[in-house]
């Protein structure tokens, strides 16, 4: 599997490496434009990412913004919906509306920080990406 951390947060970005790591390859960013570059070039290269965990509060660009990049770059370069990535949104932010947003411009799932392990692994058996 491979997968895109997309978190400004040193902590939270380490975590999550620790975490996915054991489940496949992981490529690590700390902004949302450096977010959009790296899932482009992953499309150039015919090799997509299978799984983007993306924090909501990021510099150049948050975190909603990207996923709409990312959903608007599949679409542009006709990659099936079933073939799409799966982007779980990570933030500190629990408000429904905000919840809901990131459901309506398309991520698959939402993980509150502090990230608790068990949950996690639980959403990505859910998304079918580990068994």
């Amino acid at each position: 599997m491979r997968i895109l951390i997309a978190e400004d947060d040193y902590v939270s970005r380490q975590f999550l490496f620790k975490l996915l790591s054991q489940y496949g390859e992981c490529d690590m960013v700390i902004d949302g434009m450096e977010a959009i570059e790296a899932f482009m070039m992953s499309i150039r290269k015919k090799q997509p990412y299978d799984l983007v965990c993306l924090d909501i509060m990021m510099p150049k660009a948050d975190g909603t913004r990207v996923l709409k990049a990312i959903r608007e770059l599949e679409k542009q370069n006709n990659i099936a919906p079933q073939d799409a990535s799966k982007v779980i949104m990570v933030s500190a932010l629990n408000e429904v509306e905000i919840v809901n947003d990131s459901f309506d411009s398309g991520s698959e799932g939402y993980a509150v920080k502090p990230l608790n392990t068990e949950k996690f692994i639980t959403l990505l058996r859910k998304l079918k990406l580990i068994d």
